[in-house]
Formats: C-alpha cells, sequence, structure tokens
C-alpha cells in the first residue's frame, strides 16, 4: 500500500446511545444519521482511486462501506484484527463506564467478565495494520472503529497508547502514508514489549 483512507463507520445505533458493542454478533446497524454520514463521505470520495476496502466483521462497517462506495466495484477484505475491544462484562452498557474502568486501569488488567486488555488490543492491531502494509494495492479505503484510528494517528505520531483515547468522529477520513503506518507499527510494538501508560 501506499496510503490507507481511514475512516470511522456511520453513526450506529449503539454508538447514538453512548453504549458499547464489541461483540459482532450483536444486531447493531447504522442510524439515519450514519447513513447520511457514509454516503456523504461517499460523495467526497468519489475522484479517489481505491483500490481495496477493507472492513472489520461488525456489520456497521460493512453498511458503511456499502454507502460509502455506492456502485464502485472495489474488492473487499475483512480484517478482525481491527475490530472493536471485546469489552466483557461492558458489553451493551455506557461508553462512559468503560472509559471511566479504563482511565483507572493499568495497560494489562482485563476488563470485568474477560474482555480484552489494552495490550491484547495494540497487539492486535498491531497485527492488522501489517496487514494493510502487506497489500499490493496504492490506496486503501479502511473502514474500522475509533479505537484502531486513535491508536494508529498517536503512534504515527509518536505517541503511545494511554488509559483514555480521544474518540474519532464519524465518517470523516485520516489518511496515513505507508510510511506513517509503518512508523505507527514500531511505535505500538514497542510500546507493547513495555506497556506503560505516558
Amino acid at each position: 500500500m501506499e496510503r490507507a483512507l481511514f475512516v470511522r463507520h456511520g453513526e450506529s445505533v449503539y454508538s447514538a446511545k453512548a453504549l458499547v458493542n464489541g461483540d459482532p454478533g450483536v444486531a447493531c446497524g447504522l442510524t439515519e444519521l450514519g447513513r447520511q454520514q457514509a454516503r456523504q463521505f461517499g460523495e467526497r470520495l468519489m475522484g479517489e482511486p481505491i483500490g481495496l476496502c477493507v472492513v472489520t466483521e461488525f456489520p456497521r462497517t460493512h453498511e458503511t462501506a456499502d454507502l460509502v462506495l455506492g456502485e464502485r466495484e472495489v474488492p473487499r477484505l475483512v480484517v478482525p484484527e481491527l475490530n472493536d475491544p471485546f469489552y466483557g462484562g461492558f458489553e451493551g452498557r455506557a461508553l462512559a463506564d468503560y472509559r471511566a474502568w479504563a482511565a483507572t486501569h493499568g495497560p494489562e488488567d482485563v476488563p470485568p467478565g474477560g474482555g480484552e486488555s489494552r495490550l491484547v488490543i495494540a497487539s492486535r492491531y498491531v497485527r492488522g495494520f501489517r496487514i494493510l502494509l502487506g497489500r499490493k494495492e496504492s490506496t486503501l479505503l479502511v473502514v474500522c472503529h475509533s479505537l484502531p484510528i486513535a491508536f494508529a494517528v498517536a503512534a504515527a505520531d509518536g505517541r503511545g497508547p494511554r488509559s483514555k483515547m480521544p474518540l474519532i468522529t464519524h465518517a470523516e477520513p485520516h489518511v496515513l502514508y505507508a510510511d506513517q503506518l509503518e512508523q505507527a507499527v514500531e511505535q505500538l510494538d514497542e510500546w507493547t514489549r513495555n506497556p506503560v501508560y505516558a
């Protein structure tokens, strides 16, 4: 790849209610606003040569990709490594509850109910980003979730994960070129060997 256009899916039913959904088996589609966001982003991408569309296992990323690409025939690849975190006992609960827990626990701590630690999440994202870097297509559209984009953008800028990452806006692009994504992978990979919040 030469560049990846990362975009968070359009507003979903859960995100509209500020709830978390880390189980792809849970039905959670886009709201009408989310569908509108996806279509508008698609209009902005009309002139972009997209060689591959990457999605996660979550239906909201597939629905967003469908609306963004419209009638364009673009190959699609599911990369589960870029899935939203598995939240364990926080599944279906308020995002604020999970973020409050994450802000007061270390990167190796596992959420109640057997969710993923931040260390496990970061390691998984590193594997996902490496899959992107290994693709032969020049421009990738990567429709995923807030956290992998926040991790990638911060790491490309030389910053490791924090206990409270910024939320990424729905259907807004974040462009990372291959060298920037490689920098992000190196930064995150190094952090996983010594997972300490800055």
